[in-house]
């Protein structure tokens, strides 16, 4: 008899696996978010002791550039945490592995090359056009 993980349905070291392999890349995101979160800090701290002025320096677009960059930076490392979550509350469910649009399952080469999708390949593309 194969050992289960609760309804999931999945054998329990692949349950394992997929769980570590979750927690891996969150642990990644955590890490990219604070490094992200502190270099907007420096950045906010190193223009608030010039004088620029954004409008007329040249240098001062520069700062609000690199700054905007480095928060939407932020915002897509945040969204992609919750997308881990997400997937590992999918997980927990049974639902990991099911494509959310068709409920096919989702190839193992797809969720090795992007573990928190919700989506198949074929519901992908068709999305895209």
């Amino acid at each position: 008899m194969v050992d289960q993980h609760g309804s999931s349905g999945m054998p329990a070291h692949r349950y394992a696996v997929v769980e570590a392999r979750l927690l891996a890349e969150r642990a990644a995101t955590v890490r990219r978010i604070d490094g992200l979160a502190r270099q907007v800090e420096g950045i906010v701290e190193s223009s608030a002791w010039a004088t620029n002025d954004d409008e007329h320096d040249p240098e001062g677009a520069t700062v609000a550039f690199e700054r905007a960059q480095v928060q939407d930076l932020l915002r897509q490392a945040r969204a992609e945490l919750a997308e881990f979550d997400s997937a590992a509350g999918r997980l927990r469910a049974g639902t990991y592995g099911r494509c959310e649009r068709c409920g096919g399952a989702i190839a193992d080469g797809r969720l090795e090359a992007l573990p928190a999708t919700r989506t198949c390949i074929a519901c992908a593309e068709s999305r895209r056009r």
